[in-house]
């Protein structure tokens, strides 16, 4: 079918979704190629179940012969999905109030072995083998929701190694497998450097990061706030001290080098307890991470929050906003949290996970719908959104059509 006949054919959300379209899609310079997004955004928002082009196809308003174009538009259609996401963080910045960055892992299972960077993987909730993809999630958290702003997959293995594999798959020669900790510090530079003006701290669970020293070198070589929960053996020096290395939890041990606060939690039913939370009197450094002085040279605090019912070990973070009330702080590590409960959404009612294709471009536009299904949904058309920004004119249009 034509993409003018796809557009008849895809029921009118009205102004609300041209908006949308406008402001995210301008980077698609062909027309057909818009066409194919809001049919494709169309279905993730749409459909139940597996969102598949065949399964969206199959949906009342679409008919059967839009699956190959669907397809087409995921797979091989060459547009780039790096414009489009730095739309959306700057839609989300725009229409909310940013409370701060976050990154989470996401685990997504697979059969067989052709799907882009599919490995086999330990669970480490579950300790069983599964064979999946792995990839990382930027999120930026907001006063409203969580929004997914950018995604990155993780390599390794064979898929470094075959450059047969590759080549079918369409990976670029510089997408190669890094630590986790490598992807936190590459969204940092890229965020720094198209939204300088957003400095919203970035919130992180480091006690599992495949490398959090290079994390913290490349969140302290941008510059940035960080609150980073870290293992109670992450080595810190005291401020004052620049000889004696010490850890976190040693730190943390001795009651004269910490203040006590108290923290008033409600669970849903509304019932209040208190929690209590320690924090180092000074300031500590971190030993220098890589061949620059970054790390070394800021100062963090360290908060430690013993676990109320005793069942567990303490939990540590440190974090440069030494100004900030503890209450504060905390509320900032929530962020993770709501990147997680945001994947869910997206899994359960975006597609996140339905990606059928084997190829590299396939993988992240695929991703890059889902985000902004869910960007459109939370943001746009969820009641009380903030008016959309005026339209682009017939003439600005005209300008990026082929």
């Amino acid at each position: 079918m034509s993409s003018s006949e796809l557009d008849r054919a895809v029921p009118d959300n009205g102004a609300l979704m041209q908006t949308f379209m406008d402001e995210i899609f301008q980077p698609l310079h062909r027309v057909e190629q818009r066409r194919w997004a809001r049919a494709y955004l169309w279905g993730l928002i749409n459909i139940s179940g597996k969102r598949t082009p065949r399964r969206m196809a199959l949906a009342r308003a679409l008919p059967s012969t839009a699956a190959h174009g669907l397809r087409q538009f995921i797979n091989t259609s060459p547009w780039d999905w790096e414009p489009v996401r730095h739309r959306l963080s700057r839609q989300i910045a725009a229409r909310t109030r940013p409370r701060a960055w976050t990154v989470a892992e996401l685990i997504i299972p697979k059969r067989g072995e052709y799907s882009v960077g599919v490995h086999q993987r330990m669970d480490t909730v579950t300790g069983l083998t599964v064979n999946c993809q792995r990839a990382m999630g930027l999120f930026l958290d907001t006063d409203t929701y969580c929004f997914p702003v950018d995604w990155s997959l993780v390599f390794g293995g064979i898929w470094d190694s075959d450059s047969e594999r590759r080549r079918r798959a369409r990976i670029p020669e510089n997408e190669t497998g890094h630590p986790a900790g490598a992807y936190v510090s590459g969204f940092a530079a890229d965020v720094c450097a198209r939204l300088p003006l957003l400095r919203a701290p970035w919130a992180l669970d480091l006690t599992r990061c495949d490398d959090a020293d290079a994390a913290l070198a490349g969140l302290a070589e941008q510059g940035v706030d960080v609150v980073c929960e870290v293992r109670a053996s992450r080595s810190v020096l005291p401020a004052e001290n620049t000889a004696d290395v010490t850890t976190v939890g040693e730190l943390m041990e001795s009651r004269h080098n910490r203040q006590a606060h108290v923290l008033i939690r409600r669970n849903p039913s509304g019932h209040a307890r208190s929690v209590p939370v320690h924090a180092h009197v000074g300031k500590v450094r971190l030993p220098r991470l890589g061949s620059g002085d970054e790390g070394g040279s800021r100062t963090y605090r360290v908060l430690r929050r013993p676990d109320p019912d005793g069942l567990r070990p303490p939990r540590y973070w440190i974090t440069t906003l030494t100004d900030r009330r503890v209450d504060e702080v905390l509320r900032l590590t929530r962020s993770r949290a709501a990147a997680l409960s945001t994947i869910t959404t997206m899994r359960q009612k975006f597609g996140l996970l339905d990606f059928e294709g084997r190829s590299y471009p396939g993988w992240h536009h695929h991703m890059t719908m889902a985000s902004a299904a869910y960007v459109y949904q939370h943001l746009y058309a969820a009641p009380g959104a903030v008016p959309a920004a005026p339209a682009a004119s017939p003439g600005e249009l005209a300008g990026t059509a082929s």
